[in-house]
C-alpha cells in the first residue's frame, strides 16, 4: 500500500538521523500553555441546531452568543450516525470515538453509577475502539488535576480509563455554585433533544435555555462557559458551540483544522479546553484551538449563515448520490444517441458522428466546472436550495460549454476539450489557494460532514482535476509544438507551457498550505513525468520508468517535513501525518487510509463495477481491434501523442484510487467526465482538417517536432 511505504520512508529518514534533533522528545505537543481562565465549565445539548436558536425562543443562549463567540460545530465521528455518548467519548480522548452501535441506530445509553458517576462498561468501550484505529487518549480532557461531571454524558466526558471520575453530580438541576466553584472542570449534559413533534423539541429546547441561564448565574468570576451539541439522536448534523469568556467577546469561531470561518470539528473542543486551563495537551490528542475572530455582521445574519450552511450540507447529503447517477446515464445516453442517430459505415456518417460526439463531449466535460460556480451566490440561502444549486449548475454548463465551442481556441485541435480542461483546473486551483469557498457542498465538492474535508481538493473532484490538468498541458503543449508563430511556437513554448499547467495543479493542490492533498500529489506527478517524456521525444528506460514510478511519493515527502519542519507554511493533515508517523503513531492511520481505501469497493451497488469500467477502458485503449473500434486507430495515426495523452488521464485517476483514502470513488466520479473527453479527443483526432471542424476551424500546422515515435535518448 503507498500509505504503508510513505511511512516507512518517512521513518527511515527519521532514523537516519535527519531529524532527531526534532523529534527527540514525543511530548513536544504536551507543553503546557499560559491559562486563559481558573474555570472551564462545558454545557452539553446534544441535538441542539443554530436553527433552534433566537432571541425569542433561546434568550438565555442567544444573549450568551452576542456576548461570546459562535460557530458551527462538525459533530461527525466515526459513523454517519454520531451518538450523544459517541460524541462525549470524543471529548474525553481527544480522537474520534464510539459507544457502539449500528450505523441508523437506536443509539445507546450510557450506563453510569448514578451515587459515583462510574462508567459501567468502560473497558469494553476502551476494547472496542482499539478497533477503529483512532486512538483516544483516554482521560485526556479530566486529566490529572479535578474535574466535576453532571449528568452521565459529562461521566463519558471526563472518566479516565477505568471508568471513574472526581466528582459527579447526577442530576445536573441541582448543581450549585459551590460545585461549580470546587474543579477548574465541570462538564454538564442537559440530555439529548428529543425525536418527535417540533412542539415537543421546542418545549425540550426551552427548557435546556432556562437550564443554562441558571448554570451562567452561579459561574465563578473570570470563568469560560462552552455551549455544545455533541452528537444527536438522529444523522450527523451541522451543530452548535458557544463559547464565552476571556479572549472571546463577540466573535465567531475559527480553527486551523477547518480553514473556514465559523467552522470547527469536535475534535477541537478537548484541547481548546486544555490550553484555557494551562494544561498540557497529550500529543495523541486531534484537533486544533479555538479562536475567536471578528464577526462582521449582526448575531441574527451570522445565525442565518450558519443555518444557510447546514441547509446546503442536507442539499448535498440528500442528492449529490442521485446528482451523480444522472450525469453518468445522460453522458451515456446522449453519446447513444448521436451513434444511433448518425449510424452507418459511409464517411458521411462518421464524420457526422464525430462531429456531434465532440459537441455531447464538450458539454460533457464542463459539467463538473458547471456544479462549483453556483457558490458565487448564495443560493442556499433562497427558496427551494436544491432547484437553485441544479438550475445554475445547468446554466453556467451551458455557458461553459457555448464558449469552449465558439472562442478562438476553436481553431486548434483539441482546443475546445483544452479551454474547459484549463478553465477547469485554474478555477479549482485558484479556488483552493483562497479558501475553497466554491466546492464546499456542491455535487463534486466538499461534504463537512461526510467527507469530513474542510479545505483543497475534495476526494470526488480528484479525478476531475487530474484528468483536467494532464489534458490543458497535453492541448497548450501540443499547440505550441506544432505552431509557427513566435514567440509562442517551438519546443522551448511548448516547455514552458507545460510545466506552468503542472507547477500550478500540483502546488495548488498538494502544498499544506493549499490543498494539502496527498492523494493528489502522488497520483498527478508522475503522470505528468510521462507526458512530458513523449512530449520530447525522451526515451524510457528501466531507470527512467522508476523515476515516475516515485516521484509523487518523493514530492510529497518533502512536502511533508517541509510542513513538519516549518509550521508557518500552514496547519495541515499532512503536518499531522508526517508527526503521527514520526512519534511511532501512524499505525491507526495506515488502518483506516486502508480500511477507507477497501470500504469505497461496498459505497453502493455500482462501486464494483468501477474497476471493470477502468480495465475495459484500458483494454479499449491499449487493443482497440479487438474491439473493433475504427476511429482509435484512424486518431492515433493522426497524433500518434494521444495515445500518451489518453494513457496518462486514465493513469491519474487508478493511481488516485491506490493513493487516496476515497479508493474507488477517485476513478469512478472522473469515469463520466473522463469518458467523453477522451471519446471527444479521439472523433476531434480522427476527423481533422475539413472533414469534421467546428465551426471555421482551420486544419492543424504540418507537423514539427517530436512525436510518439520518435525518441532521444
Amino acid at each position: 500500500m503507498l500509505f504503508m511505504k510513505v511511512g516507512h520512508l518517512i521513518g527511515a529518514l527519521a532514523t537516519a538521523g535527519t531529524i532527531a534533533a526534532l523529534t527527540a522528545s514525543p511530548a513536544a505537543a504536551a507543553v503546557p500553555s499560559q491559562p486563559l481562565t481558573s474555570h472551564v465549565v462545558i454545557v452539553g445539548i446534544p441535538g441542539l441546531q443554530w436553527s433552534d436558536v433566537s432571541a425569542q425562543a433561546t434568550p438565555a443562549l442567544y444573549g450568551l452568543a452576542e456576548r461570546g463567540s459562535a460557530g458551527t460545530l462538525v459533530e461527525y465521528a466515526v459513523l454517519p450516525l454520531t451518538c450523544p455518548a459517541d460524541g462525549w467519548l470524543t471529548l474525553n480522548g481527544g480522537a474520534r470515538a464510539e459507544a457502539q452501535h449500528k450505523e441508523k441506530g437506536p443509539c445507546p445509553a450510557p450506563a453510569v453509577d448514578p451515587a459515583t458517576g462510574t462508567v459501567l462498561g468502560m473497558a469494553g468501550i476502551v476494547a472496542y475502539n482499539k478497533t477503529l484505529s483512532y486512538e483516544p487518549v483516554w482521560g485526556a480532557l479530566g486529566g490529572d488535576g479535578c474535574s466535576l461531571a453532571a449528568g452521565p454524558g459529562g461521566a463519558l466526558a471526563l472518566a479516565n480509563s477505568a471508568g471513574q471520575v472526581d466528582d459527579y453530580v447526577a442530576n445536573p438541576s441541582s448543581l450549585t455554585a459551590a460545585d461549580l466553584a470546587k474543579c477548574p472542570l465541570s462538564a454538564v449534559d442537559l440530555g439529548a433533544l428529543p425525536e418527535g413533534p417540533p412542539t415537543l423539541r421546542a418545549a425540550a429546547v426551552r427548557a435546556d435555555d432556562t437550564e443554562l441561564a441558571r448554570i451562567e448565574s452561579l459561574l465563578p468570576a473570570g470563568a469560560m462557559l462552552m455551549v455544545a451539541s455533541p452528537g444527536s439522536l438522529q444523522k450527523s448534523q451541522l451543530g452548535v458551540v458557544v463559547v464565552s469568556g476571556p479572549g472571546y467577546a463577540a466573535g465567531i469561531l475559527d480553527a486551523k483544522s477547518t480553514r473556514q470561518p465559523g467552522l470547527v470539528v469536535i475534535t477541537d473542543l478537548t484541547p481548546s479546553v486544555l490550553r484555557w486551563l494551562g494544561r498540557p495537551v497529550p500529543s495523541g490528542v486531534n484537533g486544533t484551538q479555538l479562536t475567536s475572530g471578528s464577526r462582521g455582521s449582526s448575531l441574527a445574519d451570522t445565525i442565518r449563515g450558519f443555518t444557510g450552511r447546514a441547509t446546503a450540507e442536507r442539499v448535498w447529503t440528500d442528492s449529490h448520490s442521485w446528482f451523480f447517477l444522472a450525469y453518468a446515464l445522460v453522458d451515456g445516453v446522449a453519446l447513444a444517441a448521436v451513434g444511433l442517430c448518425f449510424w452507418g459505415g459511409t464517411e458521411t456518417r462518421r464524420r457526422q458522428r464525430a462531429r456531434w460526439w465532440r459537441v455531447v463531449a464538450v458539454f460533457a466535460a464542463a459539467v463538473p466546472l458547471g456544479t462549483f460556480l453556483p457558490n458565487l451566490v448564495p443560493w442556499w440561502l433562497y427558496g427551494h436550495p436544491a432547484a437553485w444549486l441544479y438550475g445554475m449548475t445547468v446554466a453556467w454548463t451551458a455557458v461553459i460549454g457555448a464558449g469552449a465551442l465558439a472562442g478562438p481556441w476553436r481553431r486548434t485541435q483539441w482546443g475546445p476539450f483544452g479551454f474547459v480542461c484549463l478553465l477547469t483546473v485554474v478555477v479549482l486551483g485558484v479556488d483552493v489557494m483562497t479558501g475553497s469557498q466554491l466546492q464546499l457542498e456542491t455535487p463534486f465538492g466538499l461534504s463537512v460532514l461526510e467527507a469530513g474535508r474542510f479545505y483543497g481538493i475534495g476526494n470526488e473532484a480528484l479525478g476531475i482535476y487530474g484528468v483536467s490538468a494532464l489534458g490543458a498541458a497535453a492541448w497548450l503543449g501540443l499547440w505550441a509544438l506544432r505552431s509557427r508563430s513566435r514567440p509562442w511556437g517551438g519546443r522551448q513554448s511548448a516547455l514552458i507551457l507545460m510545466c506552468v499547467v503542472a507547477g500550478f495543479a500540483v502546488i495548488a493542490s498538494g502544498w499544506p498550505g493549499f490543498g494539502a492533498k496527498v492523494g493528489g500529489t502522488i497520483a498527478m506527478v508522475p503522470c505528468f513525468l510521462w507526458l512530458f517524456f513523449a512530449y520530447f521525444g525522451i526515451r524510457l528506460n528501466w531507470r527512467r520508468v522508476v523515476l515516475i514510478a516515485v516521484s509523487g511519493l518523493a514530492l510529497f515527502i518533502v512536502f511533508a517535513l517541509v510542513n513538519y519542519w516549518f509550521p508557518f507554511t500552514g496547519t495541515s493533515d499532512i503536518g499531522s501525518f508526517t508527526r503521527d508517523v514520526l512519534h511511532g503513531q501512524g499505525g491507526g492511520l495506515f488502518s483506516r487510509k486502508v480500511s477507507s481505501s477497501i470500504g469505497s469497493l461496498t459505497v453502493n451497488a455500482y462501486s464494483p463495477l468501477s474497476p471493470l469500467a477502468l480495465v475495459l477502458v484500458a483494454l479499449m485503449l491499449w487493443r482497440p481491434a479487438w474491439f473493433r473500434l475504427s476511429t482509435l486507430p484512424l486518431a492515433y495515426a493522426a497524433e500518434p501523442l494521444l495515445a500518451v495523452v489518453l494513457g496518462a488521464m486514465w493513469l491519474m485517476p487508478v493511481l488516485g484510487w491506490f493513493a487516496d483514502d476515497s479508493g474507488i470513488i477517485v476513478p469512478a466520479t472522473a469515469l463520466p467526465f473522463g469518458l467523453p473527453l477522451g471519446i471527444g479527443l479521439l472523433a476531434a483526432t480522427a476527423y481533422q482538417g475539413g472533414k469534421a471542424r467546428y465551426l471555421d476551424t482551420a486544419p492543424p500546422a504540418p507537423v514539427a517536432g517530436p512525436t510518439a515515435g520518435q525518441h532521444r535518448g
